[in-house]
């Protein structure tokens, strides 16, 4: 399923969002903390999972995803805290959020995947019942089965990145 998915998106793209996302909420995080440092207290890292969440949430395509506890987040802390002061820096944070998003694109590529499957079939059915329809009957009937169907799996891959990319 994932070579599918790094096919139409590149092998780099998981790694290009995560990054993206993390930049963007850490930098936020830091402008808006008083603090002199350039690292992350816990409260500080728990409000950026919850923004991070918030992203992603909106951005993807699929079921939504909660957030982990406290207590979930204090463990991939431990995991993530490579200088172990207890605060997570830039680096940090990106490892702290690649480890706790890994199983959420695991299900976008399995969303994928299914788009691939249903959409074709979907086509097919659409394409049957328009066929009928007159004006639009005789020049849905002139275009082959497999150009409709993938004309409409593309336009809904399309549409899904374009969710995906948009504001970023």
């Amino acid at each position: 399923m994932g070579q599918v998915f790094n096919k139409i998106q590149g092998k780099d793209w998981r790694e290009k969002q995560i990054r993206k996302i993390t930049d963007k909420v850490y930098t936020k995080l830091i402008n808006q903390s008083e603090r002199v440092s350039p690292t992350l207290t816990f409260e500080d890292l728990y409000i950026g999972v919850l923004l991070v969440f918030n992203d992603l949430n909106k951005r993807l395509p699929g079921p939504h995803f909660d957030p982990p506890s406290k207590d979930e987040v204090r463990a991939i802390i431990e995991e993530c805290d490579m200088n172990l002061d207890g605060e997570i820096n830039s680096e940090e944070f990106v490892k702290f959020i690649k480890r706790l998003t890994e199983n959420t694109f695991i299900t976008v590529s399995q969303g994928l995947i299914l788009t691939l499957v249903v959409a074709p079939t979907v086509a097919l059915a659409t394409k049957r019942a328009t066929e009928g329809v007159p004006g639009v009957g005789k020049v849905v009937q002139k275009i082959p089965n497999s150009i409709y169907a993938s004309l409409i799996t593309m336009a809904i891959v399309m549409f899904q990145k374009s969710q995906l990319d948009s504001d970023y």
